[in-house]
């Protein structure tokens, strides 16, 4: 006979309410990533918060929070991506998470990290979830489903001071095991839903984080270089982007429409237009044309 529950205890909250769903394991993450010759100094797992960029950066302004501090969350009510866009999951269905980087390189080159944050998680899930992802500018990453590509991952890098220095929070939210019926929108997709052969977030997050580690430690050792530490060619190969025609939605209301021809040392999308006009674009919205003003992602 199974005993009623205690007065005031809500079953659906439960952290084994969704045994599909397992819990993080934060011990274990610790043993396996902060190590005396890891960039991580400390992992920490939350049940729930509105966003992990959000709370990080507020830690590394009070100087509760060092470099290398990794900040997971096992929900995040209000996630944000670009353009202060949400992004919302179920609990334990994703990965949620936030790091804090002192990068020692020019800070003009600090565009360059949500572009290394998706070079390496792109490399990571095609790795440890056995998917082929792509890289859609600047920031999403993708998987095909049934013959089209969906957002699976978004990244968003920001800068606030941290004891009065510059610091970077750069996060990165992946949709794990959500359904078909949970996607917040029809572009969105998961893994499960992409055909992965392993969806158990802490291999996955082990995986990402060493993989920023890898491509940061590259990076930082080029004095933050993209050709010279190989990010320039990898994102290259693995973007979607390039090559396509697209629409970009940029700051103010303009639309500029020409094919994606390159990305410029700085990291910006270079627009090849019909005029002739080659135009590179730092921020924007980016829509993936199948034609001339068809439809995309």
């Amino acid at each position: 006979m199974t005993p009623n529950p205690p007065e005031g205890h809500d079953s659906s909250a439960s952290r084994w309410s969704d045994l599909s769903r397992p819990p993080l394991n934060a011990e274990s993450l610790r043993r396996a990533l902060v190590r005396p010759d890891s960039m991580w100094t400390s992992v920490e797992v939350a049940q729930s918060t509105g966003s992990t960029n959000s709370d990080l950066a507020q830690r590394a302004r009070d100087g509760s929070a060092g470099e290398g501090t990794v900040l997971v969350a096992e929900e995040q009510t209000t996630g944000r991506g670009r353009l202060d866009r949400g992004w919302s999951a179920p609990p334990r269905s994703g990965i949620f998470v936030s790091v804090l980087l002192r990068p020692q390189v020019p800070q003009e080159r600090w565009g360059w990290l949500p572009l290394l944050a998706g070079v390496a998680a792109a490399s990571a899930l095609a790795r440890s979830a056995g998917v082929d992802t792509k890289l859609k500018w600047p920031n999403d990453v993708l998987v095909d489903i049934e013959g089209e590509e969906r957002k699976v991952g978004g990244i968003l890098a920001e800068r606030t001071d941290a004891g009065g220095d510059a610091a970077i929070v750069l996060g990165l939210g992946l949709n794990v095991s959500l359904r078909s019926s949970e996607l917040p929108v029809p572009t969105a997709g998961s893994l499960v839903l992409a055909g992965a052969s392993g969806t158990d977030r802490d291999p996955l997050l082990r995986a990402v984080l060493r993989s920023i580690e890898d491509w940061f430690g590259r990076w930082s050792a080029a004095d933050g270089d993209p050709v010279g530490s190989g990010l320039l060619e990898a994102y290259a190969a693995g973007c979607a982007t390039l090559g396509r025609t697209v629409r970009a939605e940029l700051p103010g209301g303009e639309e500029l429409v020409g094919e994606a021809v390159a990305l410029d040392s700085d990291g910006r999308l270079v627009i090849g237009t019909e005029s002739g006009v080659q135009r590179p674009v730092s921020a924007g919205d980016i829509v993936h044309l199948r034609g001339h003003g068809g439809a995309g992602v």
